[in-house]
């Protein structure tokens, strides 16, 4: 018996730990994110949290939005889908800075496209 409630205890803690962001993995590496994205709707089912700037200079990553999945093989080259299934990544678009894992800025030229 005593077995089965340090068991719920437990669960118990890893899901609270979860949501309270406690268990969330490290910030990996923003500049090795490039490829298929999924812009996804709910905060807690995204891999990221990027907050849009409309200044480039404060953004820690300037994306060009390729038109072809292909294309999207270099840092900053981002071609987002609309099908989840077939990202790289998934990002959730934050409203507030503070918030946000990364701060991205999106430009019309592929050659600016970079990581700060």
């Amino acid at each position: 018996m005593k077995k089965y409630i340090l068991y719920i205890v437990c669960w118990v803690f890893a899901i609270t730990a979860a949501r309270s962001g406690v268990m969330k993995k490290p910030n990996a590496n923003y500049c090795q994110i490039f490829g298929t994205i999924y812009i996804e709707k709910n905060k807690e089912m995204a891999d990221y949290s990027v907050y849009v700037t409309d200044s480039e200079p404060f953004a820690d990553l300037v994306v060009y939005k390729q038109d072809n999945q292909l294309m999207a093989d270099d840092v900053g080259l981002w071609y987002i889908t609309d099908q989840r299934g077939f990202a790289e990544f998934t990002v959730y678009l934050e409203e507030d800075q503070n918030l946000a894992d990364f701060i991205i800025f999106y430009t019309d030229l592929e050659s600016f496209a970079t990581c700060n």
